[in-house]
This record gives C-alpha cells, sequence and structure tokens, in this order.
C-alpha cells in the first residue's frame, strides 16, 4: 500500500479555545474530507489540544501538540509531558521546530530525548530539521539536515525510527518574510535527509516540506518525488486555507 500524502498546520501561538473551536466546526462540515487521499493534521496550543483532539476524532485529521518535555513527570514547572499530550487524544507532536531551537535553546540532544519520550507514550514524533541561509550560502545544507535527523533518531531500534516523521523546513524559508525553497532544491534536500537515516530506520523515512507552502507553490511541491508531504503555516490557520490546499494537494498526489 501506498504511504499517504500529509498536509497540516501548526497554529504556533495563535487561537483561544472558542477560535479554535470555530475552525474545528468548519472542518467537520467538509462532506469530502474522507476521501481526500490525504493525511491531515492540526497542531494547536496546548490550550485547546483536549477540545480539538475531542472535536475532530470522528474525522480522519490526526491532533497533535507542538511540544513536549522528556521527563515523564516531576518538578518540571511549565512543562507538558508526552503523556499529558497522549492524554488530552493527540497522537502527533511537533519536535524540534526552528523557533524552539533558536530561542529556547533546544540542541540535538535534547530532541532525541524528547522523540525517545514521545514514542513511549504512543505519540508520533514530527521532527522538524532545517539549515540556516549562512549554512545554505555555505553548501553546507544537506550535512546539517543529515546531522540533524541522524541525531534525532539516535538509539532507536529501527522498527521505532520507522515511525519518526521528518519536516524538512529551511529556516530561511520560514515565518514572515520567508522565502520558500524551490521544488527542485527541497526534493534534493529531501533525498539526502532520507538517504542519511535509511540505516537506522531500516526503510526510506517519510519527509515533509514545510516553509512558505502557500496556493501558488503547493502543487510543484507536492508532484516532487522526495516530498511525502507538506507542513504549512500561514496558509493554513483559517480552516478554509487548509480546505482549499488539501483540495489542491488531493487532486495532484494520486499519481505520485
Amino acid at each position: 500500500m501506498a504511504r499517504p500524502f500529509w498536509l497540516g498546520t501548526g497554529w504556533k501561538m495563535n487561537k483561544t479555545r472558542s477560535e479554535a473551536a470555530a475552525y474545528c466546526a468548519t472542518l467537520e462540515a467538509a462532506s469530502d474530507l474522507a476521501v481526500l487521499p490525504l493525511q491531515l493534521f492540526v497542531l494547536p496550543p496546548f490550550t485547546a489540544l483536549a477540545e480539538v483532539a475531542a472535536a475532530l476524532a470522528d474525522t480522519p485529521i490526526m491532533v497533535g501538540a507542538q511540544n513536549c518535555h522528556w521527563a515523564e513527570a516531576g518538578a518540571w514547572t511549565g512543562e507538558i509531558s508526552a503523556g499529558q499530550v497522549a492524554d488530552c487524544g493527540a497522537t502527533l507532536v511537533e519536535l524540534g521546530h526552528s523557533e524552539r531551537r533558536a530561542h529556547f535553546g533546544e540542541t540535538d540532544a535534547l530532541i532525541n530525548a524528547k522523540v525517545k519520550a514521545a514514542l513511549s507514550a504512543g505519540l508520533t514524533p514530527l521532527v522538524c530539521v532545517g539549515e540556516t541561509a549562512e549554512e545554505r550560502d555555505l553548501d553546507a545544507a544537506a550535512v546539517t539536515v543529515a546531522r540533524q535527523a541522524r541525531m534525532a533518531l539516535s538509539g532507536l531500534v529501527p522498527a521505532d525510527a520507522a515511525r519518526v516523521l521528518l519536516a524538512y523546513e529551511p529556516v530561511w524559508a520560514i515565518g514572515d518574510g520567508g522565502e520558500p525553497a524551490t521544488p527542485a532544491y527541497a526534493n534534493a534536500i529531501q533525498g539526502s535527509i532520507k538517504n542519511a537515516v535509511l540505516d537506522l530506520a531500516g526503510q526510506s523515512p517519510t519527509v515533509l516540506y514545510g516553509g512558505s507552502v502557500n496556493p501558488g507553490n503547493a502543487e510543484a511541491l507536492a508532484l516532487e518525488p522526495e516530498i511525502d508531504g507538506l507542513f504549512v503555516g500561514r496558509a493554513a490557520w483559517q480552516p478554509a486555507g487548509l480546505l482549499a490546499l488539501a483540495r489542491q494537494v488531493a487532486a495532484v498526489v494520486e499519481g505520485k
């Protein structure tokens, strides 16, 4: 069976509980979700996680958190464990986003510990990797993302490593004012990521692309052979945007 093509969005530090409920209501009303050849997902803030998971429980949309701690429990004021994420009804957890790395000091070793915690809690980790503009300009993109991906999977048995999703998000392509990678560039780097961890996972991993995905480039990105999904930002922060992209991408991925 062919792997599903993934498409989803993380809301970052946006949306109140009522705004999250309205977003979910629009998705629930979309009659074609079940027939789209996609695995859709949304990553709300933790304040809305349980309610979003409950609202979307009867839809094919997976729900996840944007982070978790590496410890099962303990004196970690303000932190959320992987078990608490799972207890909210989530099945995914995003780890290693460049904002976490840059602003909260998260290292590759720390992300590895979080990956292991997520797997132990039955969650699917979605690990973000990506090079800075400086690393890109020094032709070090492939080396950087290979290191990040290998360290994220370090110490895992192949069966667990194969459960991890990777998201290639070049740092220079995300955020307000980001410049999207060209489909050819993203495809090449994602191919290098897959080759870098093939021995660890025992199979080619699923690698999504994220970085200024929008209606103008989504189809071209989705058609590239090494791109297994799209991790969307602002273009999907409204439900109409997510649905429009899903329908647009669905029309081109069935033949991949």
